[in-house]
């Protein structure tokens, strides 16, 4: 008995080990070079104050990915998996 939930505790974790490295991964990299970072550059060598430009830029960044997270639970619960792929392969 033990054992089965030692095992549901460590796929659990797996998972969430998973995906959050598949997500920092693939947001790392589809923003270097973007003109987001660009902007950011330009802020900071204009204001000289770095740290204030990474908060600002910080916080945007999660802003606007709650936003993508939150449309993307309300679209999964709307929208089949299967329909959802047909859809966006169009």
């Amino acid at each position: 008995m033990n054992s089965k939930l030692e095992k549901k505790e460590t796929n659990l974790e797996k998972s969430f080990l998973s995906i959050f490295i598949t997500t920092f991964t693939t947001i790392f990299i589809a923003e270097l070079g973007d003109k987001t970072q660009i902007a950011t550059l330009m802020l900071s060598a204009e204001s000289g104050k770095p740290i204030i430009v990474f908060l600002g830029s910080s916080l945007a960044l999660i802003s606007s990915s709650i936003v993508g997270v939150l449309i993307g639970k309300w679209v999964s619960k709307k929208i089949s998996p299967s329909n959802l792929l047909y859809l966006l392969v169009l």
